[in-house]
């Protein structure tokens, strides 16, 4: 059996979104970890989304990006029909509203790091050995302190206490951490401004107006914003955890096939409206 070209590229794009379908578990994983320390007699209903924000985030993106993976790729013109259309625009609707309140989990969060207090008496980590002190290595990673690993965490002498939790963190690790939260934050905004730039350009390739002065801006607008989202995996690369910097790098490798689609869509469209027009024309010649 011989796989073609186009085949291939199929295959790898579906891996890519397979990978991305994997990060939701190791996310949850990792927020699963972290909720047994932010809220040690079980999350309540109201902080649900912000506890599992990345989980939740991720899968509404994925689902969203087989959205527009069905809108721009799968389906032809021809079965746009209402009620698909509606369904697909309602599932999107029904992601939007998650990612939104996923953005909203990230503020939340970066909100909960940036509020920490002295810790007063501590100036060594191995004198609170006892099993209830948990130490931060970094964004929504706790350590338990214990005789074996409390020399390892800081040498510092001052630490800071997290409100309302026995967790405790350095200067430097505060540091790095709000910086991640941050990061967190400025990332999910600017993929809300994708979605909402890959809306309009689908909105207007269903409409055959997606095209010269509005293209340019469309095209201009995109490499800011995906300059930016390059760089904050770079970020996550050099500060982050190894999850944060896979995840951010699969989403914009996913999020350039689905711009591929558009440009491939918008090809498909030109070259029927020039072979309509063609024919047209064949068929008002005197003899045809």
């Amino acid at each position: 059996m011989t796989i073609n070209r186009y085949q291939l590229f199929q295959l790898f794009k579906y891996g890519i979104y397979s990978l991305l379908a994997l990060n939701v578990y190791l996310f949850f994983m990792e927020e699963w970890s972290a909720a047994l320390v932010q809220y040690p007699h079980g999350i309540p209903g109201s902080n649900v989304i912000e506890a599992y924000a990345a989980t939740i985030d991720t899968m509404a993106w994925l689902v969203l990006l087989l959205m527009f993976e069905t809108e721009t790729n799968i389906l032809s013109d021809e079965h746009f029909t209402r009620p698909v259309v509606w369904t697909l625009h309602g599932l999107r609707l029904f992601c939007y509203t998650f990612i939104v309140y996923a953005f909203y989990g990230y503020i939340v969060n970066l909100e909960f790091v940036s509020v920490t207090n002295l810790a007063d008496g501590i100036s060594n980590l191995c004198s609170i050995v006892d099993g209830n002190w948990t130490y931060a290595v970094t964004l929504d990673q706790y350590e338990v302190i214990t005789a074996e690993n409390c020399d390892t965490f800081s040498s510092a002498n001052t630490f800071f206490q997290y409100a309302g939790m026995p967790t405790l963190v350095d200067q430097s690790s505060y540091t790095e951490i709000f910086r991640l939260a941050w990061v967190d934050v400025i990332n999910a905004g600017v993929w809300l401004l994708v979605v909402l730039n890959l809306e309009i350009d689908v909105r207007l390739q269903e409409r055959g107006k997606l095209e010269g002065l509005i293209l340019r801006i469309s095209n201009t607008s995109k490499f800011f914003i995906y300059a930016i989202l390059f760089l904050a995996a770079v970020y996550w690369g050099f500060k982050g955890d190894f999850v944060d910097f896979w995840d951010a790098f699969l989403w914009l490798v996913a999020f350039v096939f689905i711009e591929m689609n558009v440009f491939n869509w918008r090809e498909e469209t030109a070259r029927n409206q020039t072979l309509a027009v063609l024919s047209q024309e064949a068929r008002l010649k005197p003899g045809i």
